[in-house]
């Protein structure tokens, strides 16, 4: 059964870049049946579209299952590299430098009043 595809989706190209860095399936253990780019492709669809774990699109794997590996690699610093990774990529493809140069910060004013306490002197009027 092919699933319906997301914008959110890893290309085959970004997916070429980030599968070496899914760590691997702990030895020993039951072997991985889990498919991790469509663990990714979940966790990118979240993370754009801002909906609840137990809302993900039925074609993902289970929910608790991505969420899971999500918690895992951000604990460990691995969905972190997973990022950089890509932002890397992507700069070197456009030709900028892969660690930027500058950086915007956005300031918000707020105007404030001055809070006028109760006058405890009170002045004689004469």
């Amino acid at each position: 059964m092919t699933r319906k595809t997301y914008s959110t989706d890893l290309s085959d190209s970004e997916w070429a870049i980030l599968a070496p860095l899914i760590p691997a399936a702990k030895s020993g253990g039951h072997p991985r049946t889990t498919d991790m780019r469509e663990v990714c492709n979940a966790i990118y669809y979240h993370l754009k579209t801002g909906c609840q774990w137990d809302m993900l699109p039925g074609d993902f794997p289970a929910s608790s299952t991505v969420y899971s590996y999500y918690r895992k690699w951000h604990k460990q610093g691995i969905w972190q590299e997973l990022n950089h990774t890509l932002r890397n990529q992507v700069r070197e493809k456009m030709g900028r430098s892969v660690q930027p140069t500058a950086i915007a910060a956005d300031t918000q004013s707020v105007k404030t009043t001055e809070k006028r306490g109760k006058c405890t002197d009170l002045m004689a009027v004469s």
